[in-house]
This record gives structure tokens, sequence and C-alpha cells, in this order.
């Protein structure tokens, strides 16, 4: 992994965002809209920090996907058990419903955040994305979803992998899409 200062990284990400135009990111993303920001996952509170100090409120929106999880929990902890009754052959559609059913789930309240970000001429960041494994969400739901795609500002994610060769792994266990997002700070590369 690469030895990189967590500042530096965050420094050099926000200077390619100021320096490119939404096409560049396009074509380094294949046709996707997104940039994963690759940490190790024993630095991702450092990496937190120097988005927090490097990346204005101006101009950015943090979203942490921790709190958005707890938040989903405690706003359905009346019907939590039940659904999990309900759906034990597809736990993970308690957190991501199928596309064609209607309600409230943990993805949608995801897309919800980066819309009211982009709504707010803000470019989002997702951190703590760690909160996300198990759920059934994976960050290619996230980077191809419609509204991440048409926007005409990035998605930032920052993505607590290891490398085995080739591949980041998520969290040192899963391997990772680098399909729709331009990577920064790969060690492969």
């Amino acid at each position: 992994m690469s030895l990189q200062n967590p500042e530096q990284v965050i420094l050099d990400t926000k200077r390619f965002i100021e320096s490119t135009r939404g096409s560049e990111i396009t074509l380094k993303a294949n046709g996707g809209n997104s940039i994963l920001i690759v940490c190790e996952p024993q630095l991702e509170h450092a990496f937190i920090a120097a988005i927090h100090k490097l990346m204005p409120e101006e101009t950015f929106k943090v979203i942490d996907l921790n709190h958005l999880l707890i938040q989903f929990v405690e706003d359905n902890k009346e019907t939590l058990g039940e659904l999990f009754e309900l759906r034990q052959s597809a736990v993970s559609q308690i957190f991501k419903l199928p596309d064609t059913e209607d309600g409230t789930d943990l993805f949608r309240s995801i897309i919800q955040e980066i819309r009211t970000s982009f709504q707010a001429n803000k470019i989002p960041i997702l951190v703590r994305s760690g909160a996300l494994y198990g759920s059934g969400i994976e960050n290619i739901h996230i980077m191809e979803n419609e509204l991440v795609m048409k926007s005409a500002l990035p998605l930032l994610v920052l993505y607590p992998s290891t490398s085995d060769g080739e591949n980041l792994l998520f969290l040192t266990k899963r391997h990772a899409s680098k399909y729709r997002c331009h990577v920064v700070n790969d060690p492969n590369l």
C-alpha cells in the first residue's frame, strides 16, 4: 500500500477536482462520475481528519455512512425485528430494497444525502464506508446510481482497503470494483 501522507492525498485529490472538468473524471472513471480515495483501514481516521481540515464545507459535504446506518436503525427499531424475520433468506434487502419495491431503506437514505449535497452545489464525500459491509449495498450501486452518474459534480468515496496484487480488497476482505470511478492513491498504480 502507498505510504503517502493522508493530508497530501487529500490535497492532491482536491487539486485534481479543481483542475479537471467533469468529462475528464468521466473518461478516467469508465463513464462514471466518482472518485475513490483509497486508504489503508488503519489510516481511515487520519484521512477523515484530513478531509475535514482541507476540504471546506462551502464546497464539500461529508456524509458519514456510519451515522446514516445508526439513524436508519434508530428510525426503524420498531420494525427491524419483524423485517429480519420476514427477510431471513435475503437480510440485505432490509438495507437495500429491490428497485421495484417502495419503502425506506439505508440505500435510499444515502442517495437522498447525496442529492441534498448536489442540490446545495457541494461535492459529497462518503466516509466510514465500512458501515456498508454486509448490508448488500456495494460501492458500485452508489456509483452507478443515475443521480451520481448524471451530476455535474463528482462523488468522492473514502475507501478503506488493501491490495492483493492487482486488486483492491475492501476492509482487507472482499474484492472491490474500480469500474465506475477514478481511483486515487491506488497502490497498484
